[in-house]
């Protein structure tokens, strides 16, 4: 019995962070757990900056709202889900992913939230469990699954290496680097195909 579990951004939809960075001119905002594995010490950061230049939930979601799957994105996470069970596990927050799973089709989703005072400052964030996606995919595991996982960045890392098959997509070239027996695919329907011959075994 297998699960599919599936990172979010750069893998469904684009990197929510760029996305603003590019809206609202602050290119540091552009760094993600691509460049930074520690996502506490890169989340702390981030909520600096937009303290920094007076910037709330309100202007992140105006963005968020403009923003669309990736090409072929929902084709295949349609065809995914009608031959395997599959969760979206993220490291976002629900207040910037419920549209997008709108677009997606609701699919499931893991993921954390935001901590939001009354003017719209986002003042913290909790996140589910330490080391979300791992523990969420170990999870899993002591309930009888066998897990299959994806993902394009450092925090995906733990629950690829712990599924009984994993693998990268659209990752950057030092991770493919540093990483070089975990297969790497950069269209769906490669994934695709991948997964489902996992699924045969």
């Amino acid at each position: 019995m297998y699960i599919t579990c599936l990172d979010l951004e750069g893998v469904l939809v684009p990197e929510i962070w760029i996305a603003f960075s590019e809206a609202s001119g602050i290119p540091e905002l552009k760094r993600t757990t691509r460049d930074e594995p520690d996502y506490n010490k890169l989340m702390n950061w981030r909520l600096g900056i937009l303290k920094e230049h007076g910037l709330g939930l309100k202007e992140i979601q105006d963005v968020i709202a403009k923003i669309d799957p990736l090409p072929g994105a929902k084709e295949f996470l349609d065809t995914l889900r009608s031959e395997c069970q599959t969760i979206i596990i993220s490291d976002t927050f629900t207040q910037f992913a419920s549209p997008l799973m709108k677009k997606l089709g609701q699919p499931t989703i893991f993921c954390n939230e935001l901590v939001v005072a009354s003017s719209g400052e986002i003042t913290g964030f909790k996140m589910r469990i330490e080391k979300s996606k791992l523990a969420t995919v170990k999870a899993l595991q002591s309930i009888g699954y066998d897990t299959i996982a994806s993902g394009d960045s450092y925090n995906d890392l733990g629950m690829i290496e712990a599924s009984k098959a994993g693998f990268l997509f659209r990752t950057t070239d030092k991770i493919k680097a540093d990483y070089p027996a975990l297969p790497a695919f950069t269209e769906y329907n490669e994934l695709l195909n991948a997964i489902r011959e996992q699924l045969k075994k």
